[in-house]
């Protein structure tokens, strides 16, 4: 199925904005009001109410991170198919992440990045969906680039800065993020998602490891095996052979 837009290149325009509240919020007003198009993107230096997955927020220190949201044309793909352009934001973070950070990196069930056991970015994507058409998706990323002291509430946070002890150009490093999002929107349009769940479960966090989750409150431990298609995360040695997202959540140390 053609791409809408194909023209259109992600991070064109690249919109730096000196503060707002959500990144993803401002995205979806101005394509709410027809006054954005595929591939805009909207860099925040200081994002006062960032949003995370399940209603969590997103706290990032000003100036020091990459707060950013891009618009992306999903009008060819099928509803049914959101998973496979999570897969594709994910491993384009993914990519640029650990160009920098190295093969310590990973991608944590459904869509965080993660440097050894610590969260490094966080990825929210929000969709406005008429009827059966999937119009169009904000695909926002909170990158720790420069940020060195987290707060207490944050208990597994890393930053680039931390792992490699070099200061980076938060703006450099999200324009860069958006060339390798148009590489695998690319690929994902051109060749499905079949290279793309390989890719991501070559770094899948953990993979071939015994872990401990939790169902219900109730704790236990398998080993994870793969993620399907449709997003669903198998394991091994539990009770339930799979698991949808939401259904569990993760007891790390």
């Amino acid at each position: 199925m053609p791409i809408p837009q194909s023209n259109h290149i992600i991070g064109e325009p690249f919109t730096e904005l000196l503060s707002v509240g959500s990144t993803n919020n401002y995205a979806m007003g101005m394509a709410q009001n027809g006054a954005a198009t595929h591939g805009s993107t909207w860099f925040a230096h200081s994002q006062t109410a960032g949003k995370g997955q399940r209603g969590k927020t997103w706290k990032s220190e000003p100036g020091e991170n990459i707060a950013q949201t891009v618009l992306l044309d999903t009008s060819w793909l099928p509803v049914s198919s959101q998973f496979h352009l999570s897969i594709a934001v994910a491993l384009a973070v993914y990519d640029m992440f650990s160009s920098y950070a190295g093969d310590e990196t990973s991608i944590k069930w459904p869509n965080d990045i993660y440097w050894r056991d610590r969260k490094a970015v966080g990825i929210l994507i929000e969709n406005s969906i008429k009827g059966n058409i999937w119009q169009w998706a904000v695909a926002g990323t909170g990158v720790n680039i420069n940020q060195v002291a987290f707060p207490p509430e944050v208990q597994n946070a890393v930053s680039l800065r931390q792992i490699t002890g070099k200061r980076f150009d938060s703006v450099v490093l999200g324009k860069e993020l958006c060339a390798h999002l148009q590489k695998r929107y690319l690929q994902l349009a051109e060749k499905g998602v079949d290279d793309l769940l390989i890719a991501y479960n070559q770094v899948l966090f953990k993979k071939g490891e015994r872990v401990k989750l939790k169902k219900e409150n109730i704790a236990f431990e398998c080993v994870i095996d793969h993620v399907d298609e449709q997003g669903r995360l198998w394991v091994k040695e539990a009770a339930d052979e799979y698991f949808t997202f939401g259904q569990v959540q993760w007891v790390l140390k």
